[in-house]
C-alpha cells in the first residue's frame, strides 16, 4: 500500500494518515477532559438517619460507687445484693486519690478474691491482665504480654505490681507467677 503525500494550497505536504491520527488523537484527549464536565451530577445524597441516643441516666452516687467496690474486696453477697440493686455498678471505677482507679473486679483481683471476680465476669466485668493473672490464666497473660510487652511493668490498682496479683491467686495462679518470675519479675 502506497500513501501518498500532496501539497496544498500553501505549498506544504498533506499526508493523509498523519492528519487522522492528529484528529483521533486531539479529539480523545478532548473528550476525556470534556467528559466529566458534560457528566450527569448525581442528587444529592441524604444522610442516612442516625439513631437517637436516648437520654443519659443521672451519674451513679459516689458513695454507692464506693461501697461496691470495697464490698468487691470481699464480701460477695454484698456485692451480689448491690448489683442487682444498680447494674450499673458492674463497671464504675472509684478515685481512691490521686488517679488511683479501681473496678470492683479490681478489689476482688488484687485481694485475691476468685469468687467474686469469676461472679462479676460472669455479668460482663471488664477483665484485666491483672485479674486474668490472679485466676492463673496464663494463655491470657502470655498473649496480653506478647502484644503488649509494657504490661510486665505495669502496675495494677493501688500500685499493686502484676506478679503480686498472680501471687494472690494461691495455686491455680502458680504457672503464672513462675512465667512472670522468668520474665525477671519479683516481689
Amino acid at each position: 500500500m502506497v500513501i501518498r503525500s500532496s501539497r496544498n494550497s500553501t505549498g506544504c505536504t498533506h499526508d493523509p494518515t498523519r492528519r487522522f491520527v492528529l484528529t483521533r488523537t486531539v479529539t480523545s484527549i478532548f473528550a476525556a477532559l470534556a467528559a466529566p464536565a458534560f457528566a450527569q451530577t448525581p442528587a444529592p445524597q441524604t444522610p442516612a438517619p442516625q439513631p437517637q441516643v436516648g437520654e443519659r441516666p443521672p451519674a451513679l452516687a459516689p458513695t454507692l460507687v464506693e461501697e461496691f467496690v470495697r464490698k468487691a474486696h470481699g464480701d460477695l453477697s454484698a456485692t451480689r445484693t448491690l448489683l442487682a440493686e444498680t447494674p450499673g455498678l458492674l463497671n464504675a471505677t472509684w478515685d481512691w486519690g490521686g488517679g488511683d482507679f479501681e473496678m470492683g473486679i479490681g478489689g476482688a483481683g488484687h485481694m485475691g478474691n476468685r469468687e467474686i471476680a469469676e461472679f462479676l465476669i460472669s455479668q460482663g466485668g471488664r477483665m484485666d491482665i491483672f485479674v486474668a493473672a490472679m485466676l492463673g490464666k496464663l494463655d491470657i497473660v502470655k498473649a496480653m504480654l506478647a502484644a503488649y510487652p509494657g504490661l510486665l511493668t505495669s502496675k495494677g490498682p493501688h500500685g499493686i505490681p502484676l506478679v503480686t496479683h498472680a501471687k494472690k491467686g494461691g495455686a491455680p495462679a502458680e504457672p503464672v507467677v513462675a512465667f512472670l518470675e522468668s520474665q525477671g519479675l519479683k516481689s
